[in-house]
């Protein structure tokens, strides 16, 4: 098994000759560039561990196809499932912009549904990014995505990180909200958040365990991002200077305990 922190084969930094912008030529902010660099080396330890050149991908909750699109891009399928019909028809024409509708699919569901509608078995990669938070069983969503994958199959999950939210409470000043996420369970910090609950590593951990998938990386995503202006951040030499930073504090379990957001990657053995 591959040490955690790490990828189990690819790395959160940049590939040789890999561009910041997107297929319309539109630079990515360093939050969404961080997001596809996760997702190309997710890509990449897919095509190691299945020796398929082209993935059958599922996007759970993949909304107007932020990632779903760039992925198609490269020449993957992409089913996209996501319970908006305004979502998936952003997605359809996001897609035929990209020229890529062929190699998409959108379907409108639910993630606790994903083996009903793409079928057991019919898939190399699933991405769960952000939809943990507000589906209302994670557990059962997660058991759903797992039926989904082919052996070696992988499951790609971001959720959102407590620890992040207390210390942004801390840094603005809010010492009793911050309190309050510290010790809620869900990581709250109060009736106004608009986030059902987050997941520490532990907890994500755990309930993704539960479904017999072998956990095989641990990452941080936006460690320092979201704690440095906007305007320094956008600046391209400190823009670059920051995604190197936070390609190697994401191996790192101490920064990766404070990161926005959490990512776990596990696969069918």
């Amino acid at each position: 098994m591959p040490e955690r922190g790490r990828s189990a084969g690819g790395s959160l930094g940049a590939s040789a000759g890999e561009s910041s912008a997107g297929a319309a030529g539109h630079r990515r902010t360093v939050r969404s560039e961080l997001a596809w660099r996760l997702v190309r080396a997710v890509l990449g330890d897919q095509i190691t561990a299945t020796g398929r050149s082209v993935l059958d991908v599922v996007d759970a909750g993949g909304g107007t196809g932020t990632l779903a699109v760039p992925v198609a891009e490269l020449g993957h399928h992409v089913t996209v499932v996501d319970p908006s019909p305004d979502s998936l028809a952003a997605l359809e024409r996001r897609a035929a912009e990209a020229r890529v509708t062929d190699r998409i699919h959108a379907v409108q569901g639910d993630a606790v549904a994903l083996s009903d509608i793409v079928g057991p078995a019919s898939t190399d990669l699933v991405l769960c990014h952000s939809v943990l938070e507000v589906v209302d069983d994670p557990a059962v969503a997660l058991q759903s995505m797992a039926e989904v994958l082919r052996t070696a199959g992988a499951l790609s999950v971001v959720v959102a990180n407590p620890n992040a939210v207390v210390l942004a409470k801390v840094l603005g000043g809010h010492i009793a909200e911050a309190r309050q996420a510290l010790t809620d369970p869900a990581g709250r910090w109060g009736a106004a958040d608009p986030m059902p609950r987050r997941f520490t590593v532990e907890q994500l951990r755990d309930v993704v365990e539960q479904t017999g998938l072998q956990v095989v990386a641990e990452h941080g995503l936006r460690v320092f991002a979201d704690l440095v202006p906007g305007a320094l951040s956008d600046e391209p030499g400190l823009a670059g200077m920051l995604l190197e930073l936070e390609a190697e504090a994401a191996e790192d379990p101490t920064f990766r305990a404070l990161a926005s957001q959490i990512h776990l990657l596990a696969r069918r053995i």
